[in-house]
């Protein structure tokens, strides 16, 4: 039996429906699988569950900005991500490159140009599949929220989902509370209660942790933030 080549997930956040819908029939097939969404929280949601190959945002969204989107993924992956606009300024073009995009396509555009350039991106990125995470202790799969240690299901909380993912998908890495706090809590910190990630941090101990109270998984380095070993 011939071998079945894995598509490649492609996120489009863009708020216009019938341009969305229009280039994800288009496009779709050939190797191709878009996943749309409309708001900058269902992308967020989404990206969080699934692993994609490039993200493909409009600036302008009714719950946000897909250059704030663009900045806050840089900070935890290298993904492949192209803006839509209908600007051509030259202001919006840098301001779009210096969020860490890799490219920029202006509207109106015409299918083929998008696909060659959706290619291209492709090309140029490494692929993260990043949803799940595999150990000889641990089994982790944010695609279908099931968690495992020493083969024993565990139950865990949006929250503790959240800062277990962006924990297990960078190992060895110091991520500070900033960083923690904007991932887990996109919508804005400023109504999380002071405590909330240390609590959440507490309750993953005690359910991952052999000791919880000496930690050797979810590290925490003082002044500095945590770090998954």
């Amino acid at each position: 039996m011939a071998e079945t080549k894995e598509k490649q997930r492609i996120l489009m956040l863009e708020d216009d429906e019938d341009l969305a819908q229009g280039i994800c029939l288009s496009l779709s097939g050939d190797g191709l699988e878009f996943f749309c969404c409309r708001t900058v929280k269902e992308a967020e949601e989404a990206f969080a569950k699934g692993a994609f190959d490039l993200l493909i945002l409009d600036i302008n969204l009714p719950d946000g900005s897909g250059l704030s989107f663009c900045r806050e993924i840089r900070k935890i992956s290298r993904i492949p991500i192209a803006l839509l606009t209908a600007k051509d300024m030259e202001i919006d073009v840098v301001a779009g490159l210096e969020c860490g995009a890799d490219d920029y396509i202006t509207k109106p555009f015409s299918l083929m140009v998008l696909r060659a350039r959706i290619r291209a991106l492709l090309r140029r990125g490494i692929p993260e599949k990043k949803s799940e995470y595999r150990d000889g202790t641990f089994y982790f799969s944010f695609d279908t929220m099931n968690f495992y240690k020493n083969g024993e299901e565990i139950s865990l909380s949006k929250t503790e989902q959240r800062i277990l993912y962006l924990l297990v998908m960078h190992p060895g890495q110091i991520l500070t509370r900033e960083q923690l706090l904007e991932w887990v809590w996109p919508e804005g910190t400023e109504y999380v209660e002071d405590n909330a990630l240390s609590v959440g941090i507490r309750r993953l101990r005690d359910k991952l942790e052999d000791v919880p109270g000496e930690p050797k998984y979810i590290r925490t380095l003082y002044g500095k933030g945590y770090v998954w070993d």
